[in-house]
């Protein structure tokens, strides 16, 4: 994992909000990222569940070049590849399997496995990863949940995912053991709908307040 061109620590260092994006058009992409940008947020994870997603990765890459877009949703080898290729510079994915784990760490972009149980957080430690990504958040017990899977892995720092949003993220933060937070509520369904840039970047430097 030496080989990785940034390490998952500077990715959740890069900043307290990763917005986790669905991108249905791909002429959406770079409007989108730039509205999270203009309110403060740099920090992408384009998630693999559209047809559009590798293409968007590579237009807001071109196209915001100081940002860190990555790929979310990624469950296989394959996935991986074809979004370190598009130009992701980290790589989410929502669980995780031996298979995807030996694969990333012999490859040039950090992976952050999903999980949800302490075994989970075991074995991810065990193949040497240390930066994970909690998820579902909420529907897996929220802030008591992961406080109580922390206490007696303290080496583990989350990025909790699921469920949160302006009225608890602050109890996530307030966590020892989380150093991102992952959420799309800066990004409603119908503003997306009507490409109301301006109203994201409002939600956007919103977020960003509510963790500064």
């Amino acid at each position: 994992m030496s080989q990785w061109a940034i390490q998952p620590a500077a990715v959740f260092a890069a900043s307290p909000i990763v917005p986790v994006m669905v991108i249905d058009h791909v002429e959406d992409a770079v409007p989108m990222a730039q509205a999270l940008s203009k309110g403060g947020i740099k920090v992408f994870e384009v998630t693999l569940r559209t047809d559009a997603a590798l293409e968007a990765i590579r237009q807001i890459s071109e196209a915001i070049p100081d940002a860190m877009v990555g790929a979310g949703t990624v469950i296989n080898a394959s996935q991986y590849d074809a979004a370190v290729a598009a130009g992701a510079k980290f790589v989410i994915s929502p669980g995780m399997t031996p298979e995807l784990l030996a694969h990333a760490s012999q490859s040039s972009a950090p992976l952050i496995p999903g999980c949800a149980t302490p075994s989970e957080v075991m074995q991810a430690l065990s193949q040497g990863y240390d930066h994970l990504k909690f998820f579902p958040a909420e529907v897996n017990g929220g802030v008591k949940a992961l406080k109580a899977i922390s206490a007696p892995l303290p080496q583990v720092r989350f990025c909790p995912t699921g469920g949160i949003g302006p009225d608890n993220i602050k109890d996530y933060l307030a966590l020892s053991c989380v150093a991102t937070i992952g959420g799309s509520w800066m990004l409603p369904a119908d503003l997306l709908a009507a490409r109301n840039w301006s109203e994201i970047s409002r939600l956007a430097a919103e977020a960003v307040a509510l963790v500064s």
